[in-house]
């Protein structure tokens, strides 16, 4: 076994079984080297601390790291980065990168499957990767996490959960929303959230939960599948409204649909909040600015993101990754009333 501190170029293309020429090429990701060649001998680079960093272009500062973000892709939906959580996210984690001397990389690639997961690893130079929500992919990023300790999550702790996440205390976040407006007087409560979502799930889990400590009974009629969009909340409380379901108060998964499930119901002649109180999740920076303000959960995507470096960064490897969850706090703004 060569000693790992002594790997020559010419140890790696031996291992793999090319030329020190292909070799060289692949650490420089020459298009003219194949994928599955490239991930061999960057699996190989690693392996024995070969330190192929020095044949990637040079940046204008030369960083101590690299850290790639990569955003699956939502339930089988188009990625949307301008998300302004997403955005909210990407400052957290870039701004915790730079304190640590890394570049941040953002890349195009929206996996969906535990082969996309794999690829988004090993045909990465970084020093590891951060992946913006888990999608459907639990299972798929379980199963990458019997081979690979480089990576950490944003988003929910599951069941049987094997793999680093970090994320906000759903759970609570849900409860304290739906309490604040049963607290309130309102009675029939909406929940606009797309539950095949991780963190929505749990959101709505808290739901469920508020409306027994409060003895509100639960109605099916009352939780609406909406997406992570403005348009999609709007559309979403159109089409409650015009069933003519009774309601009096809404629990968003997200500010965006609150803001657009407002839209709609000032559209349709609704008072907001004499008529519906509203309160929204995530606190991204224009719902202090709406009118009526959106009372919302706030989530520290500052904090989120040093967390999620320092996992990245300073985990002992494969299996040794705690996940974490962060507190959230409820911000009163006008939207419900008090």
């Amino acid at each position: 076994m060569m000693a790992r501190r002594n790997t020559r170029l010419e140890d790696i293309a031996a291992l793999a079984g090319v030329s020190i020429s292909t070799a060289s090429r692949a650490l420089n990701d020459s298009p003219s080297v194949n994928d599955r060649t490239k991930q061999l001998i960057w699996k190989l680079a690693r392996e024995h601390d070969y330190p192929f960093r020095r044949h990637m272009p040079a940046g204008p500062i030369g960083a101590t790291g690299t850290i790639a973000l990569v955003v699956p892709r939502p339930q089988a939906r188009e990625v949307q980065l301008d998300d302004p959580f997403t955005l909210e996210l990407f400052a957290g984690v870039g701004d915790a990168a730079r304190e640590r001397g890394c570049d941040l990389v953002v890349s195009h690639f929206a996996p969906t499957s535990y082969d996309d997961l794999l690829a988004a690893m090993t045909t990465s130079r970084a020093d590891g990767v951060i992946f913006l929500g888990q999608s459907s992919l639990h299972a798929a990023f379980n199963r990458l996490s019997e081979t690979e300790g480089r990576f950490a999550v944003w988003g929910a702790q599951l069941p049987d959960q094997a793999y680093c996440s970090v994320g906000s205390d759903n759970l609570l976040g849900g409860r304290r929303a739906t309490l604040h407006l049963a607290r309130l007087g309102r009675r029939r409560i909406v929940f606009l959230g797309d539950s095949e979502a991780p963190e929505v799930q749990q959101r709505l889990r808290g739901y469920f939960e508020a409306l027994d400590q409060s003895g509100i009974a639960h109605d099916p009629a009352l939780l609406v599948p909406a997406h992570f969009t403005v348009e999609s909340g709007e559309a979403t409380m159109d089409s409650l409204l015009a069933r003519g379901i009774a309601f009096d108060g809404v629990v968003a998964a997200s500010d965006l649909i609150a803001l657009g499930a407002i839209r709609s119901l000032l559209h349709h002649g609704r008072t907001v909040p004499e008529d519906v109180s509203v309160v929204g999740y995530d606190d991204v920076p224009f719902a202090r600015y709406s009118r009526p303000a959106l009372t919302t959960i706030m989530q520290d995507t500052a904090r989120a993101g040093r967390l999620l470096v320092s996992k990245l960064l300073d985990g002992g490897g494969v299996g040794d990754i705690r996940s974490e969850r962060m507190p959230t706090d409820l911000i009163v703004r006008e939207s419900c009333g008090g």
